[in-house]
């Protein structure tokens, strides 16, 4: 049976408000996204690689480093509420139409820049290994338990999750008897195209985990991810992939942080 092809996309909207320009700010020389680019090319299991933005700008970057932009992402998609499965269903949608079909896809968000090639590889061995499943999800173990967080209301508050024992509720236990809770991270998702045709999610049904070391879940988000990340890299406590090309020669973000 041949391997099934898989595409990689990479989203990165122009619009961030947290950290603008978030994509596209450089970091150790590159913009942020080359990195994830350079991991995918690097990994050698995609047949295509392919950012899907909003921006010319961030478009050309893109090419630059490698990476397929054949076409923008609409504006009614590409809002700061707009959910993956509307740019995923609309990309995947417009290469079906130019004859262009993948078996699988997976997602490779710019802002986890120390994701590395090797990574994307067991990923998708992983993946291809387990039979029944809809998708693979990188996950991390969670720093703080969900086990001892509050939904509140006004000037009451009830338990987030409602599955603890009542006679020993995890709010009042210890952490070391707590089950072990894992939160998904930025550095990579994989999925079967049909979930996407035939139930109009990215995930499906059935997921299975991929646990990440070290930095690879790191996501760059708002100021403070920006600075940790400039000082993770400065100190060498995280590796970014190699990129092959010389920094891309002008970048036109904004600088405020």
């Amino acid at each position: 049976m041949p391997t099934p092809s898989i595409i990689g996309l990479i989203p990165a909207r122009a619009g961030s408000k947290r950290l603008p320009d978030k994509n596209i700010r450089p970091l150790a020389g590159h913009p942020v996204i080359a990195y994830s680019i350079a991991a995918a090319l690097q990994s050698g299991i995609f047949a295509a690689v392919m950012v899907s933005t909003d921006s010319e700008q961030y478009g050309a970057i893109a090419r630059y480093y490698g990476a397929e932009v054949p076409f923008l992402r609409p504006p009614q998609i590409a809002g700061d509420l707009s959910p993956d499965i509307e740019w995923i269903e609309y990309t995947l949608n417009r290469l079906h139409d130019e004859g262009r079909d993948y078996d699988c896809f997976s997602i490779l968000r710019p802002t986890s820049p120390f994701r590395q090639a090797e990574t994307i590889r067991r990923a998708w061995q992983a993946f291809l290994a387990e039979e029944g499943v809809d998708s693979l999800r990188a996950v991390e173990k969670c720093k703080q338990h969900p086990g001892k967080m509050w939904v509140v209301r006004g000037h009451r508050m009830m338990p987030l999750l409602p599955l603890s024992p009542p006679e020993q509720p995890w709010h009042s236990s210890q952490y070391q008897s707590l089950p072990e809770v894992y939160v998904q991270n930025a550095s990579l998702e994989m999925a079967w195209s049909r979930v996407i045709f035939e139930g109009r999610t990215i995930a499906g049904n059935v997921l299975m985990p991929f646990f990440t070391q070290g930095y690879e879940g790191f996501d760059v988000n708002q100021p403070y991810d920006w600075r940790l990340a400039e000082e993770l890299v400065t100190s060498g406590q995280a590796t970014l992939p190699p990129v092959p090309q010389t920094p891309y020669p002008e970048i036109t973000f904004n600088k405020e942080i």
